[in-house]
């Protein structure tokens, strides 16, 4: 019975020559190779001499042929019928790390991985995975518009941080902060994420109070939970001169009541509804054309209100961020796939 069929002398053959500067060749041979394993079903091992060579070529400077490999390699994921997982996943983040910021390569790269990943995973947005390894390579590079998108699409707790980290760094250190806590709290209400709501704008205040301690209206945050009540912990809320923060924050906690089965849904809708009506009477932020399309649709997705008549072919998400926060859209191929987190136990308003 023959062996079962290894790389190895598939890269025996194809890494010396990277070695030796014959670039073009090395490509060639990868390309047969695993053109030749992959008809034949062996797609692990077509996966395998895809990724060690495309990994040699990019450490090269070659920048192309590396990129030509690593598209391959997601043909052959999707020929497998590859699910996201660790090691799949793992193979495309070396490889982005890898390409660099010249040219357009990495973005062909990030595009791929993305579309493979939203077909052959839990989430049609994309892996978070993915999108937060993406968005913290942006945001180390300080391409901010870029990494913003993916640390929304992200979602994670460490996505949310950084993004906030970022929005406070882009608001000049606390400039407008109404504006850039919005750009991170809306779009992840929209998603339905409280966690990454509550995530991003806990470290955002922490960041704008340490450095501008006069923008909070009373010394001390106000206790919503009092100690004793069916709370595992008390839930604090900081008063601020800045009228948005203040509304973000009562609006992650009235979202995060709506669906638990401990309160009535007519009176956590008019909660919503009272919420922000009296901030939109104010005019301002909460009141622009965007900001209410989008409350409309958490108000939609958390409280099943009517969606808003002139959102029936908008995607609020996108209106919003590029209406009044300056920022491009996020994502591509029309609004995200929006569910709810389980809510968390314990969030009062009374």
């Amino acid at each position: 019975m023959p062996p079962p069929p290894s790389s190895t002398k598939a890269l025996n053959a194809i890494l010396p020559l990277i070695t030796a500067g014959q670039a073009y060749e090395a490509h060639q041979k990868a390309r047969t190779f695993a053109s030749r394993y992959s008809k034949s079903g062996s797609y692990d091992v077509a996966i395998d001499v895809l990724y060690q060579s495309a990994m040699e070529l990019f450490k090269a400077g070659h920048l192309g042929s590396g990129t030509d490999l690593s598209q391959f390699l997601i043909e052959v994921y999707e020929l497998k019928n590859e699910k996201v997982g660790e090691e799949s996943r793992a193979r495309l983040t070396q490889l982005i790390s890898l390409v660099g910021t010249e040219g357009t390569w990495r973005k062909t790269m990030i595009g791929g991985s993305i579309a493979w990943s939203a077909k052959h995973g839990t989430y049609a947005t994309g892996d978070p995975g993915l999108h937060g390894f993406i968005g913290e390579l942006f945001y180390k590079e300080q391409d901010f518009v870029a990494a913003e998108p993916h640390l929304i699409a992200s979602g994670s707790r460490e996505s949310a941080k950084t993004l906030a980290n970022m929005l406070f760094t882009w608001s000049r250190n606390g400039a407008e902060p109404g504006t850039y806590a919005s750009k991170g709290v809306i779009p992840y209400l929209l998603r339905g994420n409280i966690l990454a709501a509550r995530a991003f704008l806990s470290q955002f205040l922490s960041l704008l109070i340490g450095a501008r301690p006069s923008v909070l209206a009373t010394p001390s945050p106000v206790v919503i939970n009092p100690a004793g009540s069916e709370a595992a912990s008390p839930d604090e809320l900081y008063l601020t001169t800045e009228p948005v923060l203040n509304f973000l924050q009562l609006a992650i906690r009235t979202c995060q009541r709506a669906k638990n089965p401990g309160v009535q849904a007519k009176q956590v809708q008019e909660m919503w509804v009272r919420l922000c009506g009296s901030y939109q009477s104010r005019r301002g932020l909460v009141a622009q054309p965007g900001y209410r399309e989008a409350l409309g649709e958490i108000g939609t997705l958390f409280f099943d209100l009517p969606p808003p008549r002139a959102a029936a072919n908008n995607n609020a998400l996108q209106d919003m961020m590029s209406s009044f926060l300056g920022g491009k859209p996020g994502g591509s191929g029309g609004p995200p796939k929006r569910t709810l987190d389980p809510p968390m136990q314990g969030i009062t308003l009374d």
